[in-house]
Parts: C-alpha cells; sequence; structure tokens
C-alpha cells in the first residue's frame, strides 16, 4: 500500500456533467468533498466536466487524484475514465472497461448469466431494429417494465400493465438512448446491496425499498425521500435471502469487474433473490442508498469509506 499524505494531497471531485444526472451529481459531489475534508484531506477541488475549460483545469491543476461523483452518461459509462487514463491521473472506482460493461444493463445480464446470478426473462431492442410486439409479450408478459438500457436513476422508465401500453413505453425509452431492455415484472421486496473494498470485498447491510402508495416502482422521486421514510436497514427478508442477496452482489461486481464500490438491486422473489442492475458510482446524496448503508455499520464512516476509494485509487495506479 503506498502511503499518502492527506493534507497534502491535491483531489479533484468531478460532479455534474452532461447527463439527466447532473444536478443529483453535485449533490453527491458536495458530499464528498464535505467528507474528504473530515477526512483530513487538505485541498479538495470539485471541477464540472461540463465546464469550458474542464480539460486545462483537470490538466493544469496538478492534481494527484481524481474522485468521480458522475452520475448516468458521461460519469458511469467509461467516458470520463478514459480521459483520465489518458491524462494520467489515477481515480476512484471502477475502470474504463468495468464501467461500460456495468451502465449497459443489456451487456451486465449477459455477464450475469455467465457467472450464474439469476435475472429477469427480458427482450432487448436496438433502434431501427424491426420487432413483434405479441413475440416481446410472450416472454415478458403484459406486466413488465420498459427502460433505457443505457442510464441512471430511473429515468426513462415505465411499468407497463396492459399491453396495448407497451409501444408507448418503448416509444419513451428510446427518448433517452439507442437500446431498450424490457423486463418481466419480478413480485418480490426490492433490496438494494452495497459492495466496499478491494481485493477482501464486503457486502454492506442490505436495505429493503419500502413501497410507496403512490408508486409502482423506486422511480426518481421516490429515490430522494428521506431515507427514514423509504430505507429499512436491515431489509426484512429471510434468513437465507439476506446471505444469498450479500453473496450475489460481491458475484456481481466481480463479474462485471467492479472496484472499490458498486451497488447492486435485487427483487427477492419466492424462489430468491434475482438482479436487476449494479451500480458503479452509486449516490452519495443526504439521501442516497450506499451512505445510508455505512451509517448502519459498526466500523465504517462515510468520510473514511470516501478516504479508502482515494487510497485503493492511488494503489491501483502504482502496480
Amino acid at each position: 500500500m503506498v502511503e499518502i499524505n492527506r493534507a497534502k494531497m491535491r483531489v479533484a471531485v468531478l460532479a455534474g456533467g452532461r447527463s439527466s444526472e447532473r444536478e443529483i451529481s453535485f449533490s453527491s459531489g458536495k458530499n464528498v468533498v464535505d467528507a474528504l475534508r473530515t477526512a483530513g484531506f487538505g485541498e479538495v477541488e470539485m471541477l464540472d466536466p461540463a465546464s469550458e475549460t474542464f480539460l486545462s483545469d483537470l490538466t493544469g491543476g496538478s492534481f494527484d487524484v481524481a474522485f468521480i461523483a458522475l452520475h448516468g452518461e458521461g460519469g458511469e459509462d467509461g467516458k470520463i475514465q478514459s480521459v483520465l487514463d489518458f491524462c494520467g491521473i489515477p481515480y476512484t472506482g471502477s475502470d474504463v472497461t468495468s464501467s461500460a460493461l456495468a451502465a449497459d444493463k443489456d451487456l451486465s445480464k449477459v455477464m450475469y448469466e455467465r457467472a450464474g446470478i439469476p435475472v429477469a426473462p427480458g427482450v432487448s431492442l436496438v433502434r431501427g431494429q424491426s420487432y413483434d410486439l405479441d413475440e416481446i409479450l410472450s416472454i415478458v408478459s403484459d406486466h413488465c417494465f420498459v427502460k433505457p438500457a443505457v442510464n441512471g436513476s430511473s429515468y426513462g422508465i415505465t411499468y407497463v400493465k396492459k399491453a396495448q401500453d407497451l409501444q408507448a413505453a418503448i416509444d419513451v425509452a428510446f427518448g433517452f438512448g439507442d437500446k431498450v431492455l424490457i423486463e418481466k415484472r419480478i413480485e418480490g421486496t426490492e433490496i438494494t446491496v452495497g459492495v466496499y473494498g478491494g481485493d477482501n470485498l464486503r457486502a454492506l447491510p442490505i436495505v429493503e425499498i419500502l413501497k410507496q402508495e403512490d408508486a409502482d416502482f423506486f422511480d426518481l422521486r421516490v429515490k430522494y425521500i428521506s431515507p427514514d421514510k423509504i430505507h429499512r436497514i436491515p431489509a426484512q427478508i429471510s434468513e437465507a435471502d439476506y446471505s444469498r442477496a450479500q453473496e450475489l452482489a460481491c458475484a456481481a461486481h466481480r463479474a462485471l469487474g467492479c472496484m472499490s464500490v458498486s451497488r447492486s438491486d435485487f427483487i427477492v422473489s419466492e424462489e430468491g433473490p434475482v438482479i436487476l442492475e449494479t451500480n458503479t458510482i452509486p449516490g452519495m446524496t443526504d439521501t442516497s442508498l450506499y451512505p445510508d448503508e455505512i451509517r448502519h455499520t459498526d466500523d465504517l464512516t462515510f468520510p473514511e469509506v470516501c478516504a479508502s476509494f482515494i487510497q485503493m485509487a492511488i494503489d491501483r495506479a502504482e502496480k
């Protein structure tokens, strides 16, 4: 392990960007800046990749490391990681390849299945290809979720309850990207499992997403309700399902090649946990799931976890 001097290390926290999650990213970035300063990092500066001066600010700032707090396109898909690799600046989280894999829910499913992780029956569509709605419905039924294959924070997702609404939902999803994923709705308890660490992975306490009477799923509005109203920790599921979900979250992290941090979402059905997706840069806002999981551990604090992400980034760059 490379010993770092926190007080003298220059850290660029990347937040904002051009995705639909820009404002959420700023909230994550602010929390990270505060956490790093609390952890003893003396020189922490937030940079917005959407700024016209971003590249000059980044390359001219003599930064030792970048903490990526970008969500959605440009942040979680490997693009900013490519820029940082080119500039020779170490960065937190996953590399280009694993970021791109995790960001594409269709490709992620392929990797999950190879790793033996249960997935929902589904169909993927690419813009311009022909498709048969009846054939799709025979696979996913008329209760299904339609979502952009590459996007985040529930943008563009529709819960379809009637067959006649499927085409409109597909059109909405295509408004957010060139590939759409349609999956059968799995009945059960929605949970999320954070993963933390390097060679020795650790699954964090599982969060149960409490159902809201006025919401069909964990949509964008529900995600930013106060955690004490929407998160239940520990999740009220069987001991066997709890253990299995933590095991599968670590398996998903490894299958995608994630580094340092990830958070995987599941539905716990009667047959056990079924994975939905993996986030390589989970939200770090006051109401986000990952920080809430950290708060419910006995030995971790948010500032020290953020500091450890930087340590892992530096160690990886030195290998």
